[in-house]
């Protein structure tokens, strides 16, 4: 019998995932029924999920094995509180990829000092401007799980020094790791360049505010291409108006899309991308979901599993 999937997300994903996914079922000798609706919600036993899919209630499906998400953060998932099944994120290596392009190049924008000679007036030689060698700089990363070790290894292999901060502490040949406040602290008094990759739990909420930006280096930068709510943006914006902090490149924010008469849009030290940091990346993700099921058919445990408690 054909295993029953549901696939609940937008009526555009499954135009792109469903020739994707029946692809690589059929590669792997699943024979799968996958459908966008279903009568029998008992009947199902996967369900590929995105949280601003149909599927809002979880509750009718009492026999699913496993809900695999089509998206890496799992807040807004979490917030259901029909959704009790086990829960999947998505760990995209097509999406690591692109993380790390945009994590390494800013990184290199703000260590070689691009936003001044980009904002010179005609005329304005600064030739006093040369950056150190990176291996002269720190770059610390607020969350090292599995998308933000990856981003802190392509910046080590172009020659800075990195720390990595976690809740529980990890051991890393290339990293430098460290975790809970001690280790929280140190990697704020060390790092030039300060990444957030963290999730967005209770915990993480406001972590960059004016108390822990005083324990940073003197003209620091922050790249956040983790969760808006990481920053107190008052306190970031008074850091940069200070010169505590020498800049800032933001790709995600509290409100989306950030409002036309937000601060962060025309303060001079602050670089407002519009949530492009990087996205789940079809093929790679297509594999991940159809992995996830194949092991639940062959009774091994799932992969990336949610800690509800934990918030990620």
């Amino acid at each position: 019998m054909a295993i029953p999937v549901l696939f609940s997300a937008p009526a555009a994903s499954w135009e792109s995932y469903a020739p994707f996914l029946k692809d690589l079922f059929a590669k792997a000798g699943l024979d799968v029924n996958l459908v966008q609706s279903t009568d029998n919600p008992d009947e199902v036993k996967y369900i590929i999920y995105a949280p601003n899919g149909p599927v809002q209630d979880f509750a009718p499906f009492k026999n699913v094995k496993l809900i695999q998400s089509l998206w890496a953060g799992v807040e807004t998932a979490l917030q259901n509180k029909t959704l009790t099944q086990p829960l999947a994120r998505m760990v995209d290596p097509g999406m690591s990829e692109g993380m790390a392009d945009y994590v390494l190049g800013h990184v290199m924008r703000h260590h070689l000092g691009i936003a001044l000679h980009a904002s010179v007036q005609p005329g304005e030689w600064r030739n006093d401007t040369a950056a150190p060698l990176a291996r002269n700089r720190t770059v610390g990363f607020l969350g090292i799980g599995a998308l933000g070790m990856y981003c802190a290894h392509a910046v080590a292999k172009q020659g800075f020094n990195v720390l990595g901060w976690s809740r529980n502490l990890k051991s890393d040949d290339i990293v430098d790791c460290h975790a809970g406040p001690d280790g929280f602290a140190q990697v704020l008094g060390q790092s030039d360049i300060l990444v957030l990759l963290l999730p967005d739990t209770a915990d993480t909420e406001n972590l960059i505010n004016a108390e822990t930006i005083a324990q940073m280096k003197d003209g620091a930068a922050i790249i956040n291409p983790g969760r808006g709510p990481l920053i107190d943006d008052d306190a970031l914006l008074a850091a940069m108006d200070s010169g505590k902090l020498s800049g800032a490149t933001l790709d995600v924010f509290r409100t989306e899309p950030l409002p036309a008469n937000n601060p962060y849009w025309t303060h001079p030290k602050v670089l407002v991308t519009p949530h492009i940091a990087s996205e789940t990346r079809l093929e790679t993700s297509a594999a991940v979901v159809v992995e996830n099921i194949e092991r639940g058919e062959a009774g091994k445990p799932f992969l990336h599993l949610v800690d509800r408690e934990a918030g990620y």
